[in-house]
């Protein structure tokens, strides 16, 4: 064969090739139909992952949760033996939203010291007690923290007649602060960083401190300022107390579960942002039976279990989130009732306000869809 020859054979080959390959660009596409008006929510029909903490919680009837021993606001019995408080109103949503009875809970109060192993060795089911959220406690402790339910910060409390306007001015000063928390180990970073001299009173407990500071063993106290406004509350005249401006740390509490049941973690996750949305979409304890039978907002429907399987992917009912608002009403009641303006703390929302108030804050619920 030519050179000739072989060019030709070689150009025709090629423009096959090339027509070939055109003619499979130019086939004809797929299509989908075009949707008129709008689109049908999806939906998905996985089986729920089978959680052994529900099952557990389900075979006895009850939810135990694990709650601050005494803390004004937080966790407390009141005259009749009741349990009351934040904390506690968190509890009851996650028993009315497994249960739909928001009194089959059992609070476990612990102190600091018995709160994390009361979980590991399975006395309690969930902790909800003002528990900070640190890379110990996540990384090294085999628990998982599900969410924030409150955002806090360190203070200090001291005596108005001291006339202090700042901790920079507590030089030498006797500082109560409880053993084994993160206040003890942030005050010693706070004063350090600074080259400040005082002197760490340090108690075995919460109450100790408090009696302590109530007694003037101490100059001021330390804590988070939410337990220092608690703490306020319990002195003969809390109005010679005084919460300095400074907040020298950042505390998200939220709450604690055993690390390795992930579905129990969703579960306690869900709830916490079931009531934070509630409030975000305007659903309150006392509309909520209205809003779930003639709503039309498709994300009030979906929180409502009018709309969708949600609760059943949860391993729950699909009116879990409906009857945990129904039971305690939506994040900002729960807050109001036990912390802010209905309360004697009387605390401001601040960071804990929803992120789309004026102001914003930090409270911010994940999307349900």
């Amino acid at each position: 064969m030519t050179m000739r020859a072989i060019w030709r054979t070689g150009t025709a080959a090629l423009a096959c090739l090339f027509l070939a390959t055109c003619g499979r660009d130019s086939a004809p596409a797929e299509t989908t139909p075009a949707h008129t008006g709008n689109p049908a929510p999806r939906t998905t029909t996985l089986e729920p992952i089978v959680s052994p903490t529900l099952q557990a919680v389900k075979r006895r009837g009850r939810l135990n949760c694990g709650v601050h021993e005494g803390l004004v606001g937080f966790a407390y019995t009141d005259n009749r033996g009741q349990w009351r408080g934040f904390d506690v109103d968190f509890c009851r949503a996650m028993a009315a939203a497994i249960f739909n009875d928001p009194n089959a809970v059992r609070f476990v109060p612990l102190t600091i010291g018995q709160r994390f192993e009361a979980l590991k060795d399975g006395r309690i089911d969930v902790l909800w007690r003002n528990t900070s959220w640190t890379m110990t406690r996540d990384a090294g402790e085999g628990l998982s923290f599900a969410g924030i339910n409150y955002f806090d910060g360190q203070g200090f409390m001291v005596r108005r007649a001291l006339n202090l306007n700042s901790a920079v001015e507590l030089k030498g000063a006797r500082v109560c602060v409880q053993a084994g928390s993160t206040s003890e180990l942030n005050a010693a970073d706070y004063f350090r960083s600074r080259g400040i001299d005082y002197r760490a009173v340090v108690l075995p407990n919460e109450e100790a401190a408090r009696q302590a500071y109530a007694r003037e063993d101490c100059d001021a106290l330390t804590a988070d300022i939410s337990a220092l406004a608690a703490a306020r509350t319990t002195l003969s005249n809390p109005e010679q107390h005084a919460i300095l401006p400074d907040v020298i740390s950042k505390e998200a509490l939220g709450p604690v579960v055993r690390r390795g049941d992930e579905q129990w973690t969703s579960i306690v996750r869900w709830t916490l942002d079931a009531v934070i949305m509630a409030e975000e979409l305007g659903v309150t304890r006392a509309t909520v039976a209205a809003e779930a039978k003639d709503s039309t907002d498709p994300r009030v429907r979906r929180l409502l279990g009018s709309e969708g399987e949600f609760g059943p992917m949860l391993g729950l009912s699909k009116g879990w989130a409906r009857n945990a608002v129904g039971a305690v009403g939506n994040y900002g009641e729960i807050f109001n009732r036990n912390l802010g303006d209905d309360s004697a703390l009387d605390l401001a929302r601040g960071l804990n306000a929803q992120w789309n108030a004026r102001p914003g804050g930090l409270i911010y619920a994940l999307p349900i869809r």
